[in-house]
């Protein structure tokens, strides 16, 4: 299987820190690739308060994961901790890409890089809904497009 590879934008427009924990550790001694996931959603829903929305109403929409991408590019371990900066691109109707990368703080390492595909729902029909255009705007204030 060919390996997933990501080029990262030039700028985030949002960034916050993340401590792995113990239960974010597995068996090898470093961060599971589940708990990645876990961490990386964090910081999306502070993305999201980040705008003033909770993540499960933004403007009255509910919002859910679509996709998601990773590539791994080092180990991250128990008491490190983790910055992980994102940037919205990539939009269409209903939707866009959040980026992200994250790196050990003291030392830069970077740990992985990705992104999250974000789907807004209108959650009484239970379908995709278009962003709406306040929204849109905040998040163009954070994206790649705004360096």
């Amino acid at each position: 299987m060919a390996r997933v590879v990501f080029n990262l934008p030039a700028h985030f427009g949002f960034a916050t820190e993340l401590q792995v924990y113990i239960s974010h550790v597995n068996q090898g001694g470093h961060l599971d690739n589940a708990q990645l996931l876990s961490l990386v959603s964090e910081a999306r829903v502070r993305f999201f308060r980040s705008l003033g929305y909770p993540e499960a109403d933004v403007a009255g929409l509910a919002t859910v994961v679509g996709d998601m991408v990773a590539q791994y590019k080092s180990e991250a371990f128990h008491g490190e901790t983790l910055r992980v900066e994102m940037a919205p691109q990539d939009f269409n109707r209903y939707g866009f890409d959040l980026v992200f990368r994250m790196t050990e703080k003291t030392q830069g390492r970077e740990i992985a890089r990705g992104k999250t595909g974000i789907v807004f729902i209108d959650r009484a029909a239970r379908k995709p809904a278009p962003i709406p255009e306040s929204v849109r705007q905040l998040l163009l204030q954070r994206s790649v497009q705004a360096a």
